[in-house]
């Protein structure tokens, strides 16, 4: 035992690798050509990965909080198949054939495999790359787990603001000729939200927050002077874009300014105190944009409540174009 923990130790600590990583016993009992990986200590420090994972936890116990399911650890927690079961069930309404419980590790793996082809049979038709297998799954592999909730909280739209830009340093060991060497490679988790969700083409917006941000100030103000003209006939003004069209409430009072019309005020919360009521108001006042003749706008209403300016800005924009020689 000594002799296998000097190999990995050494195998991880040799030039070719740019920082250690301590080794269990276990991960250097490897048979020839077989290869084991695990996520660099230092990438787990990362405050965008710790983001990331906790994030995803909050998402799927908040999906499973009925089935008074507690996610603590994705890894030790998903990796049997049974809480990835019930998320899928309870995400896409319907109901796998699949044993409730399953205590030994080949039931495990049947079970595993029957909701990932699920999974693929959901994301493949829309172009997702399918970065997990059952092997990388039911050996506790976290870096295919978050790819894989990466993957279904994007499909869908779960109303949750992924870290953009989350990578990862993971360590690739593999036994040859009866020595372990290892190698690093860079896995990236997240990309941009737009890219995720398959909106790859850029517009007006991507370029200015990309190549002319000191322009951004100048469409804010116009945006902000054409949307004050009309909310201050009800004595409201506007100063930060991100943060007061938020809720959704201005968004639904400047609609009915705009085309002419009172809105019921049961249609949407005056004053909402939770998540669900704030996508509730810019939900419906995208339906309002709708009915004026407006396109679908390109933000999701989650993008708006979570303070991305991005996506509030194509929003007023859009209104701002149609409605900009309005009195």
């Amino acid at each position: 035992m000594s002799d296998l923990q000097e190999e990995g130790r050494h195998a991880i600590d040799s030039p070719m690798s740019p920082a250690s990583v301590d080794v269990h016993p276990e991960d250097t009992l490897l048979e020839e050509n077989e290869e084991r990986t695990m996520i660099d200590p230092t990438s787990k420090d990362d405050p965008k990965f710790k983001e990331l994972v906790k994030v995803l936890i909050d998402w799927v116990n908040d999906v499973l909080v009925e089935e008074r399911i507690i996610v603590k650890q994705l890894e030790e927690d998903l990796y049997d198949g049974q809480v990835l079961q019930k998320l899928l069930e309870k995400l896409a309404g319907c109901k796998l054939n699949v044993a409730e419980v399953t205590q030994s590790e080949v039931g495990q793996r049947q079970k595993l495999q029957t909701v990932l082809e699920a999974v693929h049979g959901l994301l493949r038709p829309h172009g997702w790359a399918l970065q997990w297998t059952v092997d990388a799954i039911h050996g506790k592999n976290l870096v295919a787990i978050l790819h894989l909730l990466v993957a279904l909280a994007m499909h869908f739209r779960a109303p949750i603001r992924l870290p953009e830009h989350v990578s990862v340093q993971v360590v690739v060991v593999r036994k040859r000729e009866g020595l372990l060497h290892s190698s690093h490679i860079t896995e990236e988790l997240t990309t941009t939200t737009e890219m995720m969700m398959g909106r790859f083409e850029r517009d007006a917006f991507d370029t200015l927050f990309d190549h002319a941000p000191d322009k951004l100030s100048v469409v804010k103000k116009s945006l902000i002077t054409f949307v004050n003209k009309h909310l201050n006939k009800l004595n409201l003004e506007v100063t930060e874009l991100e943060t007061q069209f938020a809720d959704g409430v201005y968004l639904v009072l400047l609609m009915g300014l705009l085309e002419d019309y009172f809105v019921p005020l049961h249609n949407f919360y005056l004053t909402p105190d939770s998540f669900d009521q704030k996508v509730h108001n810019v939900a419906f006042a995208f339906e309002l944009m709708l009915d004026g003749g407006l396109k679908t706008p390109k933000a999701r209403p989650e993008d708006v409540v979570n303070l991305d300016l991005k996506s509030t800005l194509r929003v007023l924009y859009n209104l701002f174009t149609k409605y900009k020689n309005l009195e």
